[in-house]
């Protein structure tokens, strides 16, 4: 039986978790909040509380690590929430703990935001230039993983996230004067951000970058409006005042290096 450490069992890291331990796999799992602990035990995942920053508890993040195989960093930055963060010092910290424990092989799960959002369509060949502070800090996070010669490092950069009662048009039902209503929407269930990382495990593909985005982009008013519809909310407004700006992600390459086949297109 392979043992993984999963850091970060959140939205997408507890149901990735839970779906290793259905096919065989022993999880280990770590949160930053002590209420959450329980809910990891309950689900069979062996439970660390765990926060990077200036004062980690060494023991437990090598306790943390130590016996698995393959460690899957699912850890956004806090700018958001904090205004400011170190993100790839984060990176950076955990690494001799990686080395320490042994382990080999590092999925890192990241955000399309290292891409600038131009008129344009986007592969794993683009290159990566962030137009926002925290894309800045996601790909410095990618880097500071991938120079590390002590282990394998696969980024898979996942589009928006949706799914299990999130969903964007949520946030976006009954407001007014959006911007952007001609571009495009690069979106990923869910269960394909779990399908995506399981495929990445079965084909072993270490050291590769992989975007995760459904293939299809219909204009954010057409879905998003659509959306409202269907799940009977205020329809949203937009504004057409200004051009529309926005790249289109494309996942050819989980298609066709992972033969995966996405399970939610809409």
């Amino acid at each position: 039986m392979t043992q993984i450490s999963i850091l970060g069992c959140g939205w997408l890291g507890l149901p990735l978790a839970k779906a290793l331990l259905n096919i065989g796999f022993s999880v280990k799992g770590s949160t930053t909040s002590p209420e959450k602990l329980q809910i990891l035990s309950t689900a069979n995942i062996q439970p660390y509380q765990i926060t990077l920053g200036e004062n980690p508890e060494e023991e437990t993040i090598y306790n943390f690590l130590s016996g698995s195989e393959v460690l899957i960093i699912n850890i956004p930055p806090s700018i958001m929430a904090t205004g400011s963060d170190n993100y790839p010092g984060k990176m950076q910290q955990l690494i001799p703990h990686i080395v320490k424990a042994g382990i080999q092989k590092v999925l890192f799960v990241s955000a399309t935001s290292v891409y600038a959002d131009e008129d344009k369509e986007v592969t794993e060949e683009t290159p990566a230039k962030p137009d926002t502070e925290s894309g800045r800090q996601i790909l410095q996070a990618e880097e500071v993983l991938q120079n590390s010669p002590d282990f394998k490092t696969t980024i898979l950069r996942l589009g928006g996230l949706f799914g299990e009662e999130r969903h964007p048009i949520k946030y976006l039902a009954g407001r007014e004067n959006i911007a952007n209503p001609n571009a495009p929407i690069n979106l990923i269930h869910l269960y394909d951000c779990i399908g995506i990382s399981l495929a990445i495990l079965d084909k072993e593909a270490w050291g590769d970058t992989f975007n995760g985005v459904m293939p299809q982009h219909p204009t954010r008013e057409d879905y998003y409006c659509g959306q409202a519809k269907a799940m009977d909310l205020p329809l949203p407004k937009f504004n057409h005042s200004v051009p529309s700006i926005g790249k289109t992600i494309l996942s050819n390459k989980v298609t066709d290096v992972l033969g995966y086949n996405f399970i939610t297109q809409n």
